[in-house]
C-alpha cells in the first residue's frame, strides 16, 4: 500500500497544476447544494477521476469534481460532492480530500449536508448551524498509524466547530434575517435510513439532526489543525417524526428549493472567514 503523505503529495501535484492560487477556503457541497459553486468567478474544474489516489462520488446531485477560483474576493477550492463510507470506500479514503486540501493550504474548511431533523423546532427546509458532532458508529479515520506531520496521535476535539466563529455566523445570520438553527450532528453510517428507533436513540443523546457523512471530515481537519464550520440544510424529519416515506428525491428537492438562502449564508460565511 502507498504511504498515505506520498499518495497526498501525488494528488496535491495533479490539481496544483490546475491552479492558479493557492487556496485560502475549502468547501465541501452535500446533496443538492454543490449550486454554491456556480458562483465561484474564473472557475478550474478539476474532476476527481483524474486525480491521483481519489475515490469516485456515486451519489445522485453530487457532481464529482473540484472547482476552484475566488468567491467572495476569497481564494476557495469547493468540492461539489463528496465520498461516504456507505459507497464501500474506506473510512480513510473518504476523507483523503480533506487532506488534500490542507496540503495544498486551506486553513479554513466549510462543511455542508443535507440531513434529517430530530429537533422539533426544525422543519423541512431549515438551516442549522453545526455546534458539536456525535459519531458512535464505530469507524473513525484517525484509527491506524499516525503520522504526526499531519496531526497528533490524540487531537483534541472539544472545540471541533470553532466555537468563536460560529458566534460570528450567528450574529451575522441575524442582520441577513435568516433564521439560522443550531445543533448537534448525529452521524450515521447509511445507507439506509434510520429506523424510528434510531432516530428517538439520537435524539435522547442529544442529536438535532441526523446524516450520512460530515462528521468524519471534521475529524481529519481538526486533527490536521483547520478550523472547521459545519451547515446542515434540514431537508426532511427523520424516521418515525416525518409519517411519509424518506427518499433522496425528496432530499435533494428541499436541498434546491432553499438555495437561494443557503447560497446567501454561505456567501457571507466565506466573506467574514
Amino acid at each position: 500500500m502507498i504511504d498515505l503523505m506520498v499518495r497526498i503529495q501525488e494528488a496535491k501535484a495533479h490539481i496544483n497544476r490546475h491552479l492558479v492560487e493557492v487556496p485560502e477556503i475549502g468547501l465541501i457541497l452535500g446533496s443538492g447544494l454543490g449550486v454554491v459553486a456556480d458562483s465561484i468567478e474564473s472557475p478550474v474544474q478539476i474532476p476527481y477521476k483524474n486525480i491521483p489516489h481519489f475515490p469516485v462520488s456515486t451519489v445522485e446531485g453530487h457532481a464529482g469534481q473540484f472547482v476552484a477560483g475566488r468567491f467572495m474576493g476569497k481564494k476557495v477550492i469547493a468540492m461539489q460532492g463528496r465520498f461516504h463510507y456507505y459507497e464501500g470506500y474506506s473510512i480513510q479514503d473518504i476523507t483523503f480530500p480533506v487532506r488534500v486540501m490542507k496540503a495544498l493550504g486551506v486553513e479554513h474548511v466549510i462543511l455542508t449536508n443535507a440531513a434529517g431533523g430530530l429537533n422539533p423546532d426544525f422543519t423541512g427546509g431549515s438551516l442549522m448551524l453545526i455546534t458539536d458532532q456525535i459519531n458512535i458508529m464505530g469507524v473513525n479515520p484517525l484509527i491506524g498509524p499516525n503520522d504526526s506531520n499531519l496531526g497528533p496521535r490524540f487531537p483534541d476535539v472539544s472545540n471541533i466547530y470553532d466555537h468563536a466563529f460560529n458566534q460570528k455566523i450567528l450574529e451575522a445570520s441575524k442582520t441577513m434575517a435568516i433564521d439560522l438553527k443550531q445543533g448537534v450532528y448525529f452521524y450515521f453510517t447509511g445507507p439506509s435510513y434510520e429506523t424510528p428507533a434510531e432516530v428517538k436513540l439520537a435524539a435522547m443523546l442529544g442529536g438535532d439532526a441526523v446524516g450520512m457523512s460530515t462528521a468524519p471530515e471534521a475529524l481529519v481537519a481538526a486533527h490536521m489543525g483547520m478550523k472547521v464550520t459545519g451547515i446542515s440544510c434540514i431537508t426532511n424529519m427523520a424516521a418515525g417524526i416525518q409519517k411519509t416515506p424518506l427518499n433522496h428525491a425528496e432530499v435533494v428537492e428541499v436541498a434546491q428549493r432553499v438555495q437561494s438562502t443557503f447560497i446567501r449564508l454561505v456567501s457571507r460565511i466565506v466573506e467574514i472567514a
